[in-house]
């Protein structure tokens, strides 16, 4: 990955986690406020699940931020990329859990369109696909560390015969 790649995420990231700090700060009292005449329950679990779906988001976005580090300095082939990507998974899951649980507090009554809570659930199986989609990459990233190894021991021994 080229050096401006890796400045061009790294500022979207910074842009991506100073957004979602205004959004926890501002916004979510905001729209506690706008969900005055909710009921009690509803309008705690909305906000608490938003404020923890963002949460799952700034946790991802940090791991990125690390993983990118990672790449500049060409060291993302090693084990310790695996703490970071294990822990994207888990937030990306989580974060599945969490829509899937909006989903089920905006299911009841009438102030949600059935269609809508549909579209939340379908996003909640896309978010889960997403953590897949990370696992199966952690998989392959595996392979690309074994096969590093694997190479600088060949490299090694061939050093020694020549």
């Amino acid at each position: 990955m080229g050096k401006r790649a890796v400045i061009a995420l790294k500022v979207v990231l910074a842009c991506a986690l100073l957004g979602s700090v205004f959004v926890q700060g501002v916004m979510m009292p905001l729209l506690w406020v706008d969900l005055d005449g909710a009921p009690p329950v509803a309008r705690a679990s909305v906000i608490t699940i938003i404020v923890l779906g963002i949460g799952c988001l700034q946790v991802v976005a940090v791991c990125l931020w690390r993983l990118s580090t990672m790449v500049r300095r060409g060291t993302v082939f090693s084990h310790a990329a695996f703490r970071y990507v294990d822990v994207v998974t888990g937030a990306t899951a989580v974060g599945a859990v969490l829509t899937f649980a909006l989903a089920v507090v905006l299911a009841p009554g009438e102030a949600v369109a059935p269609g809508i809570v549909g579209l939340v659930c379908g996003i909640a199986l896309v978010v889960a696909g997403i953590a897949l989609l990370v696992h199966v990459l952690r998989l392959l990233l595996a392979q690309a560390v074994a096969l590093d190894s694997r190479a600088r021991d060949l490299q090694s021994e061939l050093d020694e015969v020549i």
